[in-house]
């Protein structure tokens, strides 16, 4: 799964609260499907959704949404902050 940003700030803070939270994250290029203002996302494994969203919310995490893989392409999660 990928979350998308609108800033680099809350990307980056974002990295710091979900690494702290014990997910396992990857940093990565926003891929070009995803209209995004940041040109950073971060990845994460499926089974972290739900730690993922409790950081988001509780952290107040701005972000552009959450999106998953599929063959079409990334499809974004409904997410109700």
């Amino acid at each position: 799964m990928l979350i998308a940003f609108d800033s680099t700030q809350q990307a980056l803070r974002a990295e710091m609260l979900l690494e702290y939270a014990d997910i396992d994250i990857d940093i990565c290029p926003t891929p070009k499907e995803i209209t995004a203002g940041c040109a950073l996302s971060i990845e994460f494994p499926d089974d972290g959704l739900e730690t993922v969203k409790s950081v988001i919310v509780s952290e107040k995490v701005e972000i552009r949404g959450i999106f998953t893989r599929r063959e079409e392409g990334y499809q974004e999660v409904p997410f109700n902050i």
